[in-house]
């Protein structure tokens, strides 16, 4: 599984890394054929005055991708909650399979 994580307009501390790898590391669970993760964290400055958190992810797996945003105001809650619409996402996919097959 390729990891990339991608930070827009600020450098991520160790912290942060180790958190959403752990994260993205829990995916194997839920799907075993992932082939790739991108994960872009941003700051998100279109009021002018609160700058908001932005994570994205997007995960690969044959012939499918799934992509999910979330922002709120730190990093860590906007990655939690878009890692948890994501895991949705792949558990629903998963059982359609499971129907036709």
């Amino acid at each position: 599984m390729n990891v990339q994580i991608q930070t827009v307009h600020f450098d991520a501390d160790t912290k942060l890394l180790e958190h959403v790898n752990a994260k993205i590391e829990k995916l194997k669970t839920f799907h075993d054929k992932i082939i790739g993760v991108d994960v872009y964290l941003r700051l998100d400055n279109r009021s002018h005055q609160v700058k908001d958190k932005v994570a994205e992810i997007k995960v690969y797996v044959p012939r499918h991708s799934y992509f999910v945003k979330h922002q709120s105001k730190n990093f860590e809650e906007s990655f939690d909650l878009a890692f948890g619409s994501l895991v949705n996402q792949v558990k629903r996919q998963k059982e359609k399979q499971m129907t036709f097959n």
